[in-house]
């Protein structure tokens, strides 16, 4: 893998993990945490895809590996929702 490819790798995981973010109503942090997401989100993804029996749709190939875009922004909207269900809101509502 080149630098180029590993590049583009990065960019691509960082605009799935921030279309994962901004759907699943955000979270703190910046291009670096998309990155992350989008790379865990892949994992993820693609995993329950492969245990549901789900066909690969929109898999970008670069230097002969492929990424895949829509389980790559599935897995970071499972993953997002889980953050916020673990996490506690920073503000109460007082009735």
């Amino acid at each position: 893998m080149t630098l180029f490819e590993f590049v583009v790798y990065l960019v691509v995981a960082g605009v799935c993990g921030a279309v994962a973010r901004a759907l699943a109503g955000g979270t703190a942090g910046g291009f670096i945490l998309s990155i992350l997401l989008g790379f865990l989100g892949a994992f993820v993804g693609t995993w329950i895809a492969r245990m549901l029996h789900l066909p690969q749709i929109a898999m970008i190939a670069v230097g002969g590996r492929s990424f895949p875009i829509v389980w790559s922004i599935v897995g970071g909207l499972i993953l997002v929702g889980i953050a916020h269900a673990l996490t506690r809101p920073r503000y109460y509502i007082r009735p």
